[in-house]
This record gives structure tokens, C-alpha cells and sequence, in this order.
């Protein structure tokens, strides 16, 4: 079996005269990540690896889940494919994931990764928030060509106020 954790990156400032690539997070986002990564940690299994988008956004959001689950720096992927808006570069990356890693989790971007979530999994959303986290299992042992898996949990920040 293999899982898939879905994360959107946390709440982000739209300060002007900042490129998207380096927009940092707001002061929700960072009071969302505290909390998310607080509970994901506390009540899920620590993810074999992390790939995130190298945007700072998302990047910010992934070091913080990588600093509370522990996971050494080898376990810990930034991929600048993985700054994509449609989920399709995010697909690639999971599929060019070792089949000796059953716990894959990914930071991203938005409208790739609702996008993602409902392909995927087999529960709709009509979007997936920042700072989002969704886990889909997968009765597979390869992470090529994944077909549909059962999606057995998502939490949201406004879940855990």
C-alpha cells in the first residue's frame, strides 16, 4: 500500500512588487503551520519523504512539517517542477518516487493540488484551503500510474480552531 500526503502551502502575503516565486507567508499562515503541522505530526505516520515546490510559500510550509516530524535532511526533496498550477508536474513527481518509500508527502500550489486531491482521491472538494492537508491511500505497491485511491482523511486549519 501506498500514501499520499497532500499539503497546500500555507497562507501567503500579497505585498506588492514581490515576485510569486518569493511571496512569504502572512502572519495566519504562520500561525496555521504552527498549528497544522503541530496536529499532523501528533496523529499521522512521519512520511518516508517530503517533496515540496521550491516557491518560498511552499518551501516555508514543508521545513516546518520536516522539522516536527523530525526527518533528516536526505528525506527532504525541494523540486522547482513542483511549481506548477496545474498538478500535472506534481503527478510527475510522485510517480518518479523509489517504491521503497510507502509515505510520500508533497507541498504545493493551488489549483494543482485540488486539482490532485479529486483525480486522486475519491472524495470531491471544491478546493483544497492553505495550509490544507489531505491523506489518500493506495492498494498498489509502485507509485506509477496511480489509479483512483480511497481518500481517508482531510483537515483543514478551520478544522483545528
Amino acid at each position: 500500500m501506498k500514501t499520499l500526503y497532500i499539503t497546500r502551502h500555507a497562507k501567503s502575503s500579497w505585498a506588492e512588487n514581490v515576485d510569486d516565486h518569493k511571496r512569504p507567508l502572512n502572519s495566519r499562515g504562520k500561525l496555521d503551520i504552527i498549528t497544522m503541522s503541530n496536529f499532523i505530526t501528533s496523529n499521522y505516520k512521519k512520511p518516508d519523504i517530503i517533496k515540496t515546490s521550491d516557491a518560498n510559500r511552499a518551501l516555508t510550509t514543508a521545513q516546518q512539517f520536516k522539522k516536527n516530524f523530525n526527518l533528516p535532511d536526505s528525506k527532504f526533496e525541494i523540486d522547482p517542477s513542483m511549481y506548477d498550477f496545474t498538478g500535472e508536474r506534481v503527478v510527475r513527481a510522485i510517480e518518479n518516487t523509489p517504491n521503497d518509500v510507502n509515505i510520500l508527502m508533497v507541498f504545493g500550489h493551488n489549483y494543482g493540488l485540488t486539482h490532485l486531491v479529486n483525480k486522486l482521491g475519491n472524495e470531491f472538494i471544491d478546493n483544497l484551503p492553505t495550509c490544507g492537508f489531505v491523506q489518500i491511500d493506495f492498494d498498489t505497491d509502485s507509485w506509477k500510474n496511480l489509479s483512483q485511491g480511497r481518500t481517508k482523511s482531510m483537515v483543514f486549519p478551520k478544522h483545528l480552531k
